[in-house]
């Protein structure tokens, strides 16, 4: 049978999985060359469906793209077809993800006894950024967003930033609604002070994810931009100490990288879908409100004319 016969696969259907499997299809096969059957079961289907292909896959453990499949069924919130894999011989203990196994992966979820009794622990930098997220996910909960810009920064202030981007105060107009502000002038951007650093905000355009602006406001310590683009989804980059380090991101795109950090996964998997919170997470940042979004603002600042984009 043809290694893509599973490509019409409803991952739903246990007796088209079976009858796939009676007909020769390979259960280990990459679709299309990218996963496998059982991890799209795990991300689409039933458990019944990953109990039916973990019973046939030659390694259950087996990773793709340095995960197993019970590490995706932990980081997608289905904890039905953790069991079933579990059940199935799939290692929740087996370190994987900068560290990250499956089990200690659900210590940080909404079932940490998924797996019981727990090999692992988290630390208490882990649990503190655990217990954060869903405080800053509810304070930022109400906010709608398309088309904005924002810049996170750790440890400045207002002030710090605008020495940073050499851009003075402007004045805003009272009358005018807050994002309509300066004519959608791309060089003014709104600076706040926030809990642990500093956001910078441009509620109509890119101006404030720009790499200039990011480089510079990242000069010994770090930031994370974001550009909210309507046309192709969020759009992230990391400066640190005044060098772009990662771009084309995709904050709270849901996917951690095989790459990433041990700080990052975890993030990743606690913000997913959140892309505003994520950002500020990233930078240390905690906002008790959306107003650094919203407004209003501490400050408005004109960027001088200068190259942002090299």
């Amino acid at each position: 049978m043809d290694t893509n016969a599973w490509a019409n696969t409803s991952w739903r259907d246990l007796a088209q999985v079976r009858a796939n499997l009676e007909a020769g299809a390979d259960p280990d096969a990459l679709i299309f060359g990218y996963h496998r059957p059982l991890d799209y079961a795990v991300r689409f289907g039933t458990p019944e469906v990953v109990a039916e292909l973990a019973g046939h896959v030659r390694d259950v453990d087996a990773e793709d793209q340095g995960r197993t499949a019970l590490w995706r069924a932990v980081f997608d919130n289905r904890p039905d077809c953790a069991h079933a894999l579990a059940e199935a011989g799939a290692d929740p203990w087996r370190p994987m993800m900068a560290g990250w196994s499956p089990g200690r992966l659900a210590l940080a979820g909404p079932h940490p006894d998924l797996f019981s009794p727990p090999r692992a622990e988290l630390s208490a930098a882990e649990a503190a950024t655990v217990a954060e997220a869903p405080r800053l996910i509810s304070a930022l909960n109400d906010l709608y967003y398309d088309g904005f810009s924002l810049a996170c920064v750790a440890g400045i202030s207002a002030d710090d930033a605008a020495r940073r981007l050499e851009a003075p105060t402007v004045e805003a107009p009272e009358s005018e609604e807050y994002g309509d502000l300066f004519d959608y002038d791309d060089s003014v951007v709104g600076a706040t002070n926030v809990p642990g650093g500093c956001a910078i905000v441009q509620p109509w355009a890119y101006g404030a994810s720009m790499p200039g602006v990011a480089k510079a406001l990242s000069k010994g310590t770090v930031c994370y931009a974001m550009y909210a683009n309507p046309k192709s989804g969020n759009q992230g980059r990391i400066a640190r100490d005044g060098v772009l380090e990662a771009w084309d991101l995709h904050p709270g795109g849901g996917e951690a990288g095989a790459n990433d950090t041990a700080e990052e996964v975890l993030l990743t998997y606690l913000y997913q879908h959140n892309a505003v919170a994520f950002c500020f997470a990233y930078a240390g940042l905690r906002p008790t409100d959306a107003r650094p979004l919203t407004g209003p603002t501490d400050m408005w600042l004109q960027l001088p004319e200068r190259d942002y984009w090299h």
